[in-house]
């Protein structure tokens, strides 16, 4: 037994076959030389006393990222975990099952999927763009775990100036964190106590004739699908997400009647527009 360093770990000598020289500082860590002569810094310990089976977790090679100091310290912190009843191996196992499962933007699908389509069944596409516009692009590659508040205020600073996109991409992702919550993915919201954007203002300005009549014509210039599409929502009051997601079978051309079904109506209840000459002509 040595103490661990660069020195008497690179004059290791190597055998035919795997050789082990022991620190002589923190019992169990080790480092391994193989016939090849590579170096592996490994720790081994027991959970749960001697009756307990001897484990090796293996931190890494010698050279680039671990030195001998470095191993040593990372020896010493999984030491401490296992005499806590941690085991390491099993520690860093989830944590990397967790770096793929709740990897953040691999989460926002899960959300959609299984949460916003189920329960925001006609804005679930709104909650989905704000997840994916202004949220994933700077959170890609980071585990939901780490998620903070600060990361959460930096978000919607960038939004500061799009008062109802920051509202609605706060109430989307507290949504998410709470349901991340609910399921045992998260211990607890960064979100928790957090005050949202201050309420829209009510808008009060409507377009007056002359202007519906210059958007109706510019509409033309647009083509296809957005001029039609600009169209029908100024014949029949529509909102817009309803009108891009129209399906033929919702139209019945001889009562000239458009049913929107409950599952795409903002109120969850289905009902009846009717479709004057020019919705009709548009169509």
């Amino acid at each position: 037994m040595a103490k661990l360093t660069k020195r008497t770990v690179e004059a290791a000598p190597a055998g035919s076959r795997d050789t082990y020289l022991w620190d002589d500082a923190i019992k169990g860590f080790c480092v391994k030389v193989t016939p090849a002569g590579r170096r592996v810094y490994l720790l081994q310990y027991r959970v749960g006393g001697r009756e307990a089976r001897t484990r090796r977790f293996t931190i890494g090679a010698h050279g680039s990222p671990w030195t001998a100091e470095q191993a040593r310290a990372e020896a010493e912190r999984l030491a401490i975990m296992a005499s806590r009843g941690e085991d390491p191996m099993l520690v860093e196992a989830r944590r990397r099952s967790e770096a793929v499962s709740l990897e953040f933007a691999i989460y926002v699908d899960t959300f959609v999927e299984r949460y916003l389509k189920a329960n925001w069944k006609a804005s679930w596409n709104d909650g989905k763009r704000v997840l994916e516009m202004h949220v994933v692009p700077f959170w890609k590659g980071h585990a939901l775990p780490n998620m903070t508040r600060r990361d959460v205020s930096m978000v919607l600073d960038r939004l500061r100036d799009r008062p109802a996109m920051a509202k609605l991409t706060f109430a989307t992702l507290r949504k998410l964190f709470r349901w991340a919550v609910e399921r045992g993915d998260l211990a607890v919201s960064p979100m928790s106590d957090m005050t949202g954007p201050r309420p829209v203002a009510a808008r009060d300005r409507v377009l007056s004739d002359e202007e519906l009549a210059a958007v109706w014509e510019g509409a033309d210039t647009l083509g296809f699908p957005f001029g039609p599409m600009t169209r029908l929502l100024i014949a029949t009051g529509a909102r817009r997400e309803e009108a891009a997601a129209l399906d033929w079978a919702e139209l019945d051309i001889e009562a000239r009647t458009w049913t929107l079904p409950g599952a795409r109506a903002k109120n969850d209840v289905a009902h009846v527009i009717p479709l004057n000459d020019l919705a009709m002509s548009t169509l």
